[in-house]
């Protein structure tokens, strides 16, 4: 099959999984330049397409390239220089100057996963440290091999490549592969397949530094348990540096043969925790000043305070605020954060909002008695603040009208409805009014 026919078939499965509109915005134009049996390249227009691809869709990316081509391929990307001006894409401050390439197809890693970029916080310290320490002395510490676990997103991958990335930039002479469990098992049964073993063998046999990451899709798989575990007998004889990552401590791995699990064990295994709030903080703060993105600090706030155990869900909120932003053109706001959360984290998440939270809070900001709103007044001042209370209860809570209108002192749910129309139509007409009701949302959304 033909690199065309290939990316086609690619693309039509692609198409049957997403919305026309997601398709149409990513992937129509995109073309597939090189395809190799083992890698293929595919041309984006410009870095923010290829970030935001590389985050959403790459997992569907992998799957059509196994389903069309009965085998997974490293995946790379060839950045060209945008054709738009930084004024249609307002929120990239700078276009990329030149084709990048991000992918090393010899060692398998990709350049942006360094040390530099990676937030240290309480959590994730001690690998960190660790990590570098074996970057910098492959094959002569005590931690070999060296085991990092945690939970899915938290960065193992960032800091396995990161010492891949660091001995390429001070050792360039060893080889080094990285490489995870899942291509190296379909790697294996390819070349039994074509009767290669003993040449898939020897290809990992001669390298100074594996980097193998994901372990645990090596549960169950007896044979390619079996190969890997004379390849790192071999390789640690040899004094060569192995480093691997797993999703849980290698005892909890279940259908793990029991003297593998004792050869993780000879080495160093650190976790990565989940990041506290301030390190979840930096880290977005991190991704936009390298992506040149002004984001409002409440907004960041907001993202890192809504999303606690997951680092890679957390940037991939913040790329789809970008898209949503430059696409549609508007600013972003706490709004436009909270949609995009709920597309990410689901309807329910922000209704937690009651009808208490609010009467509380626009008692507050206009100085107005909570026995005041839900009474009998008609006063002008009190009547407004109580149709804008009525009108934030309907937008921020799960609240029936007419639950809304029996608080609001018995009254029926028509009145509610009264009282949201009116505001509505106030907003449409006097700006002062609808940048203060604005304000109340973001500060109700948080």
């Amino acid at each position: 099959m033909n690199k065309d026919d290939f990316w086609k078939q690619c693309l039509g499965h692609i198409r049957s999984s997403i919305s026309d509109q997601a398709y149409s915005t990513w992937f129509e134009g995109l073309e597939l330049i090189s395809l190799t049996n083992e890698e293929l390249t595919i041309q984006v227009p410009n870095k923010f397409h290829f970030e935001w691809i590389e985050s959403k869709y790459r997992h569907l990316i992998d799957e059509s390239i196994k389903k069309v081509g009965s085998h997974p391929l490293v995946v790379n990307y060839s950045i060209v220089i945008s054709n738009k001006s930084a004024d249609e894409i307002p929120s990239l401050v700078e276009q990329p100057k030149a084709v990048a390439q991000p992918f090393n197809k010899h060692t398998k890693l990709h350049n942006r996963y360094i040390f530099d970029n990676f937030i240290e916080g309480n959590g994730n310290q001690f690998a960190k440290a660790a990590a570098i320490s074996v970057a910098e002395n492959p094959g002569q510490t005590p931690f070999n091999p060296l085991l990092i676990y945690s939970n899915p997103g938290l960065g193992k991958t960032h800091l396995i490549q990161a010492i891949g990335n660091k001995v390429m930039q001070t050792k360039p002479s060893l080889r080094v592969v990285y490489i995870t469990s899942e291509q190296f098992m379909h790697y294996f049964i390819r070349s039994i397949q074509q009767n290669k073993s003993s040449e898939f063998a020897n290809s990992y046999r001669n390298v100074d530094m594996l980097l193998l990451d994901d372990v645990q899709f090596f549960q169950s798989k007896q044979q390619t348990q079996e190969q890997f575990f004379h390849l790192f007998n071999d390789l640690y004889q040899k004094g060569k540096q192995i480093v691997l990552t797993t999703d849980k401590h290698p005892t909890e791995l279940v259908g793990l043969k029991e003297r593998l699990i004792s050869r993780f064990q000879s080495g160093l295994i650190v976790d990565i925790q989940s990041a506290d709030l301030e390190t979840r903080i930096a880290i977005l703060l991190k991704e936009a000043q390298e992506g040149g993105l002004e984001i409002p600090y409440n907004i960041v706030e907001f993202i890192a305070t809504s999303i606690k155990n997951d680092i890679r869900a957390m940037k991939g909120a913040l790329i789809r605020l970008l898209a949503i932003s430059s696409l549609k053109r508007i600013d972003i706001n706490m709004e436009l954060a909270k949609q995009v959360l709920e597309d990410i984290l689901g309807k329910s998440t922000f209704n937690n909002v009651t009808i208490n939270h609010v009467i509380k809070y626009i008692s507050r900001e206009l100085k107005i008695s909570e026995k005041q709103l839900i009474g009998k007044g008609r006063t002008m001042e009190v009547a407004m603040a109580r149709q804008i209370a009525m009108y934030l209860c309907r937008e921020y809570t799960s609240s029936s009208l007419t639950n809304i209108g029996l608080y609001f002192g018995k009254r029926d749910h028509s009145t509610v409805i009264h009282a949201c129309r009116n505001i509505e139509n106030k907003m449409n007409d006097d700006n002062e009014l609808k940048k203060k009701i604005d304000s109340f949302k973001e500060n109700l959304s948080q």
